[in-house]
């Protein structure tokens, strides 16, 4: 079969189909095709490729590593394709679904409040946002774009700085009147400190002792997944939290949550990422768009 004869974009759309629906089965559905059609598609697909894309078992199914490669490259080149048409027709807007990653705190305090000016500036884009604050492959997990706190790794990523927020240590009037204010490191013995339920970068609170910074467990009876369950932890008097300084500006503001031992705080920040997958090619431009939005009106301090 020459090259002209292969409808390549075709077996990209069912393949891609077949990975969003999770399996041979539900893809044929929505493709209007036969499993045994799709399955002979993907078999040829493979053929040519000199590679499998699909480990396929009566239990589940799994993409192999070239799979998920392939899966990466064909999603781009689907939307690039419908972007070339949109913009032969109707100029060049933004169009498409954006899966973006974040953490609940940036989603809460920052992304929710700007996003209807996103979705006004751009009504062809769509999005499908994640919360977690666990580290995510983004190949795996199909997202576009994630938002992280913390040092970058050197990896195939490829990031957008959208600021730093320092870190405080705080708790509610209702708790401190109960067990007291802290005075030094020693009287955290006394205190539930709430913590983080999985392995961070700094796996406790950095804290000045001697001029020095050394860290302090994050021991206590509760811990969480994320930041923002962390500050309503805090906010119900459950006890100290550190936390993210954007998050908990206007608790302290308004009185709901008191600042701890202060002048032991080192002054450490936490900077924010926007990251995507770097493939050494142009980005969609509904990626570029999210990417751009999130550098104007996505910032931290």
């Amino acid at each position: 079969m020459s090259r002209t004869e292969i409808n390549r974009s075709g077996e990209m759309e069912v393949f891609v189909r077949i990975v969003e629906q999770g399996g041979f089965s539900a893809a044929a559905r929505a493709c209007r095709m036969t499993p045994s059609a799709v399955s002979k598609l993907v078999a040829r697909l493979e053929a040519r490729l000199g590679t499998r894309l699909v480990n396929r078992s009566t239990r589940a199914f799994q993409l192999t590593p070239e799979g998920c490669a392939f899966y990466e490259r064909a999603t781009r080149i689907l939307a690039d394709i419908e972007e070339a048409e949109r913009a032969a027709g109707a100029g060049e807007q933004p169009v498409g679904r954006i899966r973006l990653n974040t953490s609940a705190s940036y989603a809460t305090h920052i992304l929710a409040p700007i996003l209807p000016e996103f979705l006004d500036r751009y009504p062809e884009i769509t999005l499908d946002l994640v919360q977690t604050d666990m580290i995510v492959d983004l190949l795996a997990e199909r997202t576009d774009v994630a938002v992280r706190a913390g040092p970058m790794r050197s990896s195939s990523l490829v990031a957008r700085k959208l600021g730093e927020t320092r870190m405080v240590v705080v708790a509610s009037p209702a708790y401190l009147a109960r067990f007291g204010m802290p005075q030094g490191i020693g009287d955290l013995d006394r205190h539930n400190r709430l913590g983080f339920g999985y392995v961070r970068t700094v796996d406790g609170w950095p804290m000045l002792k001697d001029g020095e910074t050394v860290i302090v467990p994050a021991v206590g009876r509760i811990q969480a997944s994320d930041g923002e369950a962390l500050r309503r932890l805090a906010l119900e008097g459950n006890g100290l939290a550190r936390l993210a300084e954007f998050t908990v500006r206007e608790d302290i503001a308004q009185g709901r949550l008191v600042p701890v031992l202060e002048d032991l705080n080192p002054g450490d920040r936490e900077a924010f990422h926007a990251i995507h997958i770097g493939q050494g090619g142009p980005l969609p431009s509904r990626v570029r768009a999210l990417l751009d939005f999130l550098a104007e009106r996505g910032r931290i301090s």
